[in-house]
């Protein structure tokens, strides 16, 4: 995912996300991990869906995260990884500036505040108003929809709680040309339907992630996707930013 600066949503600078490293048998059966591959410059493949590869696309956009293999609608695609760093905003605020401006531009925000410093390849997720993945409130993204062979994996960074407003690429089909901090609050219900019919299809498509959820989330994500229980609506990763020091001095 990307930066919170102004720039185009497309520079390949994206926020980080992880994937977990304990291997636990939940939901369904006869899912496994797949062997680590090498990437380009060093990186590792985690625990972003299996069948992805990063790719360079050019020097605008930068890298991509692309499907190898079809990802079918309601796979889950990316779950966190308990090597990510969770970092407090007043540590945040006392680095200094050259490792201040690099982890504001590679992480991302949960609704408590707090930085989430990521370290695999999920941080090369671009941005679009059109995005095939959806974030849920079980720190697990899923795909919104088929995603094809060579198709690239998208975010619309309007859930990452971005610090500054954000200017984009035009796309066709959406009259949105800025993320924006509080567009969580906005367009919530947007996401909360994608999120919805990907988690009907959750446990009818091949899993390779399912073991990894999180252990405080798989009695809900069970709940969830047989229908047990309403989906958790994404609105609540919303950070209000009023309750921060500087604002609240500010006020």
């Amino acid at each position: 995912m990307n930066t919170h600066s102004q720039a185009s949503a497309y520079d390949g600078k994206n926020l980080c996300k992880g994937a977990s490293i304990v291997i636990v048998r939940d939901l369904t059966d006869g899912y496994r991990l797949l062997p680590q591959a090498d990437l380009p410059r060093g990186e590792k493949q985690t625990m972003m869906h299996p069948d992805t590869e990063l790719r360079f696309m050019n020097e605008e956009i930068g890298y991509g995260v692309f499907a190898t293999k079809l990802i079918p609608k309601g796979t889950i695609v990316w779950v966190l990884d308990d090597l990510d760093q969770v970092l407090e905003p007043e540590y945040v605020a006392a680095l200094d500036e050259l490792r201040k401006r690099d982890v504001i531009k590679y992480s991302f925000r949960n609704q408590h505040g707090q930085y989430i410093l990521c370290w695999d390849k999920a941080r090369f997720v671009n941005h679009s108003f059109h995005a095939n993945c959806v974030g849920t409130m079980y720190d697990m993204e899923l795909a919104a929809r088929d995603i094809l062979p060579g198709e690239q994996l998208t975010d619309d960074y309007g859930t990452l709680n971005l610090d500054e407003p954000f200017a984009c690429m035009p796309e066709e089909g959406t009259d949105r040309r800025c993320v924006l901090p509080d567009d969580l609050l906005r367009y919530y219900q947007q996401w909360d339907q994608m999120a919805g019919e990907a988690f009907a299809a959750l446990l009818h498509v091949p899993q390779p992630l399912l073991p990894l959820i999180r252990p405080v989330h798989r009695e809900r994500v069970r709940a969830v996707a047989e229908n047990q229980t309403l989906l958790d609506s994404i609105r609540h990763l919303y950070f209000n930013r009023s309750s921060e020091p500087e604002n609240q001095a500010r006020g």
